[in-house]
């Protein structure tokens, strides 16, 4: 199955992705702080450190998803439990940012949003959850066993 390869460029899209959030937040908190805008009064120096923050943050998130993503690839293995969590919000987050990309971007955006969160998504169906430990009670035949009444 095509379980790791969609796994493992899930991982490097994220990661280009972080990358470029970070970068593209860099470069408005420079823009922010150069040219001493002001948003409803608060300091220009708040906005651009706030502007990098948040970059560096996001781009932390998106980091992390992928390494997770890539650990899948390169040991074949479900993730576990946090990480389907993280992978799951990831996802969400790429839907969400593909609806609003679609009005202040444009449709590239929207297309690029939704290949990432069909990667996330191929890639958290590709490896199913781990089964549970307990053995299931059936009888011979396939059948569950009849219970006594």
């Amino acid at each position: 199955m095509a379980r790791r390869p969609v796994a493992a460029v899930a991982a490097v899209t994220l990661m280009v992705e972080a990358v470029g959030i970070a970068l593209l937040n860099w470069i408005l908190g420079l823009v922010v702080d150069r040219q001493q805008m002001s948003l409803g009064g608060m300091d220009t120096d708040a906005m651009s450190i706030g502007t990098w923050v948040a970059g560096g943050l996001f781009g932390l998130y998106l980091l992390v998803c992928g390494v997770v993503l890539l650990r899948a690839a390169v040991r074949d293995r479900a993730p576990g439990r946090l990480a389907r969590i993280l992978l799951i919000t990831c996802a969400v987050v790429h839907g969400l940012l593909g609806a609003f990309s679609v009005g202040l971007v444009g449709w590239a955006a929207f297309a690029f949003m939704m290949v990432v969160l069909g990667l996330i998504v191929l890639s958290l169906l590709g490896y199913e959850a781990e089964p549970s430990s307990e053995p299931a009670a059936e009888a011979p035949g396939g059948q569950d066993a009849p219970s006594p009444a």
